[in-house]
């Protein structure tokens, strides 16, 4: 279209404008649900069909699956719900673009211009209730208004990565163009497309600065975030040179692939042994992309010189007491920091946790052998990973589900994501619809749990209604696990309000169209995920799994195992049970905080 609102558009109303000029922006797909306060778009959507329109069973899985999309793309798709509660429903999803850094563009209705503010219908003021979850949120005046305000909020969803936001009312969708009368200051012409992608790089000054404190240090630990993907090869080259493990936060763990020689996998709670001992003895520390909530396992303040890269300046020495801050990409500041870096001669550091590593997944592949029922988690993630196609795209939960897709063993060329610092239950479906339509061809698997995938059953028709050909793994063992540990580790509280009643997820699939499957022996599931990931269209994958099994151990900071022990006093009821599996020998040995506390826990095994 012309980039003046009023040359031949004629008859074009609000909603065709809007759409339009998202065209133009080259976003196609809108995810929503229609409604009476919203009708108006979608009869523009009605008429112009290369705007792909994806009817989901929830808003917020309409917003989710943006995320998802523009996770695995860094373009935005678009989502639409009508007022009320329509546009409330929306919030969350918005809410875990804004915080994980994602670019989305939301479209919701509001009443009658008029009636505005009068107790109305559904008379909810969405572009104010919007405002802090979406960097750009406007009213959308009429038809005049419509491509500004358009190309205003792609504009900042694009340069912020965050969501932007529309508010249409009712009766202004359907106003035609002719009818509205541009002010003075609505100059015909003054728009354009116009768009040019920027790289941020910091002084050369700065970059010097930082090299000669990672060249004072003997042991450097490299802590990769969410602002670290896409740079995974520089990553690996920089590590080479330093002679320093990547450790991967929640967000990154695509950034370079689990079977690198450089990483040590996650941190955190759900971390590895080997990542939480190369940050308790380097003396220096790299942190590019990531201002993870769980720093409290990063080195002690002042113990390591720190140097950290990130696109957003507010988030320097957040977490870390760094020396030196270089504000831009991490590709590009990497890039440059590379020539300024003098290698290590000295491996011995990168070796120890090499060696560490290798360790812990030989105790995955021990606890991936049981034979026992309900089996343990660790049995289907050693299998999936196997099963995983090349180019996977996998997406996460939020759960026990979190911590034991951090034991995918991604190879080269995987993606992976989920909902990171929100923390949202039942986003790993919604993530994955948005995944298959911006990569139709490649392979993608939600990986989720039964309290995340309780939230979001209706998804399961969507996947039938496009034939999605998303594989659904549903970790099913009737309980909100990792509330459990939380509530005991975290608190020393026996667990309350954690039971789950079974759900039959596969009964539930073929219900709405899809193929489905059900793991209970663990002899069965290589042999289930390698028939699951050839099946034409979407499939779901029901294990039942130990809902005992401890998220982490090998983890675990000493106080943590001293809430356990307490809770256990308390009269947990599955002391017996959450006591063995801890006290598996093999995860004591890489455990210093069950060593400590060992014979406080092993009285309830």
């Amino acid at each position: 279209m012309s980039d003046r609102p009023d040359a031949g558009a004629g008859s074009k109303t609000t909603s065709d404008l809007v759409v339009e000029r998202l065209l133009d922006w080259g976003i196609d797909t809108v995810f929503g649900i229609c409604g009476d306060q919203v009708n108006g778009f979608f009869e523009a959507l009605r008429t112009h069909p290369q705007m792909r329109f994806v009817h989901v069973r929830h808003e917020e899985n309409a917003a989710l699956a943006c995320v998802g999309y523009a996770k695995f793309t860094g373009r935005p798709a678009a989502c639409v719900a009508t007022a009320g509660p329509g546009a409330v429903h929306l919030l969350n999803g918005l809410y875990d673009a804004r915080i994980d850094g994602a670019p989305v563009i939301a479209i919701t209705g509001l009443s009658y211009h008029d009636t505005v503010g009068a107790h109305f219908l559904q008379d909810l003021p969405s572009d104010r209730l919007f405002e802090h979850a979406c960097m750009f949120s406007e009213r959308v005046m009429g038809p005049a208004h419509a491509v500004p305000a358009t190309d205003l909020a792609v504009r900042s969803a694009l340069m912020n990565r965050t969501p932007s936001h529309l508010a249409i009312p009712i009766d202004v969708q359907s106003v035609a163009l002719e009818q509205d009368t541009a002010s003075p200051k609505n100059v015909p012409g003054h728009l354009s497309l116009a768009a040019q992608p920027f790289t941020v790089v910091p002084p050369e000054d700065q970059l010097r600065k930082a090299a000669e404190v990672l060249n004072g240090c003997r042991r450097v630990a490299i802590c990769a975030g969410a602002g670290a993907r896409g740079a995974g090869e520089l990553l690996e080259q920089v590590a080479e040179v330093l002679g320093a493990p990547i450790i991967k936060a929640g967000l990154g763990k695509d950034c370079v692939p689990d079977d690198s020689p450089y990483t040590t996998g996650g941190m955190g709670l759900i971390g590895t042994r080997a990542s939480h001992e190369a940050f308790e003895t380097c003396d220096g520390f790299l942190i590019v992309g990531s201002s993870t909530p769980y720093y409290e396992f990063w080195p002690e303040p002042g113990q390591a010189r720190g140097v950290q890269i990130d696109l957003n300046a507010d988030r320097i020495a957040m977490r870390y007491p760094v020396e030196v801050g270089l504000v831009g990409h991490a590709a590009a500041v990497l890039e440059r920091l590379l020539p300024l870096l003098e290698r290590k001669e000295d491996r011995t550091f990168l070796q120890r946790a090499q060696d560490t590593y290798r360790k812990w997944w030989e105790l995955i592949g021990e606890q991936a052998a049981s034979s026992g029922t309900p089996m343990r988690p660790q049995v289907v993630t050693w299998e999936l990973s196997k099963a995983l196609p090349d180019e996977a795209i996998v997406t996460g939960d939020a759960g026990t589900v979190t911590a034991w897709g951090g034991r995918l063993r991604l190879r080269r060329g995987m993606q992976y994501s989920f909902s990171g610092t929100l923390c949202t239950m039942g986003s790993a479906l919604p993530y994955a619809i948005g995944a298959q339509l911006a990569h139709p061809g490649r392979p993608v698997i939600a990986f989720t749990g039964d309290g995340s995938m309780s939230m979001g059953l209706g998804e399961l028709a969507t996947l039938a209604q496009y034939d999605l050909p998303v594989k659904v793994v549903v970790l099913r063992n009737n309980s909100l696990a990792l509330e459990v540990w939380e509530q005991t580790a975290l608190l020393g509280n026996p667990q309350m309000g954690c039971a789950l009643h079974p759900i039959d997820f596969a009964a539930v699939a073929r219900a709405c169209g899809l193929k489905a499957f059900r793991i209970e022996d663990p002899a069965d599931a290589a042999g289930v995920f390698a028939e699951a990931m050839a099946a034409d269209g979407p499939c779901l994958i029901e294990a039942i799994t130990d809902p005992d099994e401890a998220p982490f151990g090998e983890s675990l900071q000493p106080t943590h195992a001293q809430h356990i022990a307490q809770a256990f006093g308390k009269g947990e009821p599955a002391a017996q049970a959450m006591a063995r599996n801890l006290l598996q020998d093999g995860r004591v040995a890489l455990s210093p905080a069950l060593q400590q506390h060992y014979d406080e826990l092993a009285r309830y095994r």
